[in-house]
């Protein structure tokens, strides 16, 4: 199977027009698709939330010939490819080793089923809710978008960042405001996805508390301000659990043999 017969089983799944309209919508940028084709048939593919090192090193262990990224592997405009520039190594290793990179992002943040849904389903289960009512979509796009407010089984906000934490099997969970209070209302956004249209958003929207990674501290300050709680995740933690099951998806669709590589790092 070629690089390009592979991304197109991909694709299928959260396909990359979306990332085009989310940017030309939004006013967004990113850089997913094909990002190295070696030509070397596809046989094994790796999926890591990043291009790491300990994902390159993985890749290599198990005979990968791709590496199916979340993040993209290059984001920004390239000038030159170094031994001694961190990008340039991992590109020039997986060049060497005859590694392809796709990456999925915007396209897979915002895909319905995605991984933004995905953490609305966490959140969910976290509160044993059943039915979290109409989701109100921030940035909706033609299939899915990014940015969800909802309706949760009441659960008191210390409890709700326990349970969430266990379910997205992260530790590196934290809160901000009154740990009885209750929580029925809840914003969730994945990634680094807190800023000044957020925050109104779910203010407008009624949240109670809103869960994300990456916050800078005036909007943690406001948030309270405003008399919503905040639920801080690491980054990696907000988009693995969807990041997941985007790879068994995909697994289940190819006969190329797949596997997943957590970071536990930053997990």
């Amino acid at each position: 199977m070629t690089t390009k017969e592979f991304y197109k089983i991909a694709d299928e799944i959260a396909p990359k027009f979306l990332s085009d309209e989310y940017c030309q919508k939004y006013g967004a940028y990113d850089n997913s698709g094909i990002l190295v084709d070696t030509g070397m048939d596809i046989k094994k593919a790796l999926f890591s939330l990043d291009l790491s090192k300990t994902a390159i090193d993985k890749a290599v262990e198990y005979g990968a010939d791709v590496i199916v990224t979340h993040h993209p592997a290059i984001y920004g405009g390239v000038q030159s490819i170094r031994e001694d520039d961190p990008l340039g190594w991992k590109l020039c290793s997986c060049i060497r080793c005859g590694i392809s990179v796709i990456s999925m992002h915007l396209n897979l943040d915002a895909v319905t089923g995605g991984i933004d849904e995905s953490l609305q389903n966490a959140v969910l289960l976290s509160t044993n809710t059943q039915k979290g009512g109409e989701t109100q979509i921030m940035h909706p796009v033609t299939k899915g978008g990014y940015g969800r407010v909802y309706d949760v089984e009441e659960t008191d906000l210390a409890t709700l960042c326990k349970n969430l934490g266990e379910t997205l099997n992260s530790k590196k969970t934290l809160y901000y405001g009154d740990g009885n209070k209750k929580m029925k209302r809840a914003a969730s956004f994945c990634g680094a996805g807190v800023d000044n249209e957020t925050l109104a958003f779910a203010k407008t929207q009624g949240a109670d508390v809103i869960i994300s990674a990456d916050y800078k501290h005036h909007f943690i300050t406001q948030a309270l301000e405003w008399g919503m709680s905040v639920i801080v995740l690491t980054h990696y933690a907000a988009e693995e659990y969807g990041f997941k099951q985007y790879y068994e998806n995909v697994r289940r669709q190819t006969d190329v043999a797949c596997q997943y590589h957590v970071d536990e790092r930053l997990l």
